[in-house]
């Protein structure tokens, strides 16, 4: 089922991303916490791709063997930066002979170490460019990717809406933002979006805290800043395995009640590929889909 059409009949959802396993141990891992979060009656699951489409095999393999295992929709992301369209029009090609509906359409970044983009002849030079490539098939339903932030490339907000906005013009049916710490980010992005036309269902990735060394190095790598209360946090428990992840979580639990309480819907986990944490937000905050 398409995702644009489940979002239209839910008052209220959540849905998971998962990342390709390297080692058939972490395949193990990856089903286990898909069967255990599979009881929420999630609206999707999604699963990455890596940088510069170092996982395309593995991420094609793993939205396979989820679309053969499980009753789940399932929305494999797709990048195309380094990608050239004929390798993006087969993978595309795949995901439709095995009954993929949904793709999750980014740009991408270029794999670690590398930091310029690759100059691609007959390739995309933009999400949207990708995005518009997609609508062409005219069976899947799009996802793009949302910056409360911005996105570090983007001179500006203004700019930044902009972009967001070419995505949701080229065919995009929602939004997925990356992870943040400060929702007034999110609200400033909600606000500036209906100030520029934007009426796609906008969902929020909630990254759930339970190593808070980890989160401030993974802030840093995405561009998602962290406020004040959250590095009081770091500097306080940080260098406590079990009072970091208590406190982690609370903040986490804290972030999720607040957009609760003003009237968010949707809800987007960054598992990291474990059930523990994601199922302890849901179950305490009774973040059941209606």
């Amino acid at each position: 089922m398409k995702i644009d059409d489940i979002l239209k009949d839910k008052k209220r959802s959540i849905s998971f991303e998962f990342f390709p396993p390297k080692t058939e141990q972490a395949e193990q891992v990856l089903f286990e916490t898909i069967e255990k979060l599979s009881s929420f009656n999630p609206s999707y699951v999604s699963v990455t791709y890596g940088a510069g489409g170092s996982t395309r095999d593995k991420t094609m393999s793993t939205v396979q063997k989820i679309k053969q295992k499980t009753s789940l929709t399932v929305m494999p992301h797709l990048t195309c930066i380094g990608s050239e369209k004929k390798e993006i029009a087969e993978i595309l090609d795949f995901y439709k002979s095995i009954g993929i509906e949904n793709i999750l359409a980014l740009r991408g970044d270029p794999p670690m170490g590398v930091t310029e983009l690759p100059d691609i002849k007959d390739g995309f030079d933009y999400a949207k460019d990708l995005i518009e490539f997609i609508e062409i098939y005219g069976v899947f339903s799009i996802g793009a990717a949302a910056y409360p932030e911005k996105h570090k490339e983007s001179p500006n907000m203004e700019f930044d809406m902009i972009y967001t906005k070419d995505k949701v013009e080229a065919g995009a049916k929602f939004l997925i933002t990356q992870m943040f710490f400060d929702n007034r980010f999110f609200y400033g992005f909600l606000d500036r979006a209906e100030m520029i036309g934007i009426d796609v269902p906008i969902i929020p990735g909630i990254m759930p805290i339970t190593d808070l060394k980890k989160i401030k190095q993974l802030s840093l790598m995405c561009g998602a800043s962290i406020p004040y209360p959250l590095n009081s946090l770091i500097n306080k428990y940080g260098d406590n395995p079990e009072d970091s992840r208590k406190a982690g979580m609370e903040f986490t639990i804290e972030q999720c009640r607040n957009l609760m309480e003003n009237n968010v819907r949707y809800f987007h986990f960054y598992t990291l590929n474990r059930w523990e944490a994601v199922s302890e937000i849901i179950n305490i905050l009774k973040l059941f889909p209606i």
